[in-house]
């Protein structure tokens, strides 16, 4: 190859990275759909049940959750943007599915400490912020939790799973996909 053809591919790579799509691939994380989802405990962040150590896996049963894995290390506004975008999206067309926002963390107490403060900047309304106590890389047992997934989505209805998705890179954009996948309301 000539250098033109190679500056061209590169500007043209640069022209998509600056556009906002996403240019790395997404991953595959999270369980099979269609199993049971794994109990598994959190450190509650938020919300009503904030300080408390909370099994929403148990507690909300059959009610349609979205558990999101974020990456702690990996968190920024445009990830901020999805979940606030996915909350917002849930309030005004389905106010039964809650979200669950788990981060995945070698400093619990800190991110303890971050996450009111993120959830009073972004407003929150159907999302709970809570720190997993555990193997950051692993995540819950059973939950097959890619660490190369920036952020992992598991819709969960009916006490199975419903969609895994797994994000290197993402933002609010994602969220139309992830409405989609949602099972419709009973």
């Amino acid at each position: 190859m000539n250098a033109r053809i190679i500056c061209l591919l590169l500007s043209g790579l640069f022209f998509v990275a600056a556009s906002g799509y996403p240019v790395l691939a997404d991953v595959i994380s999270g369980p099979t759909v269609d199993t049971e989802p794994k109990p598994f405990k959190v450190q509650v962040a938020t919300g009503d049940d904030a300080g408390r150590e909370m099994d929403y896996v148990a507690q909300r049963k059959d009610q349609p959750t979205i558990f999101i894995f974020v990456q702690a290390d990996r968190f920024d506004r445009p990830m901020a943007r999805y979940l606030r975008t996915l909350d917002q999206e849930l309030k005004e067309k389905r106010k039964d599915v809650k979200v669950v926002a788990i981060w995945m963390t070698d400093d619990v107490q800190k991110s303890k400490d971050y996450l009111p403060k993120a959830d009073q900047s972004l407003k929150f309304e159907q999302t709970v912020l809570a720190v997993f106590d555990g193997d950051r890389n692993a995540g819950p047992d059973q939950w097959g939790l890619n660490s190369d997934a920036h952020l992992t989505a598991v819709l969960v209805s009916g006490n199975k799973v419903d969609a895994s998705i797994g994000y290197r890179s993402l933002n609010e954009t994602d969220v139309p996909d992830v409405m989609k996948k949602l099972k419709p309301a009973k």
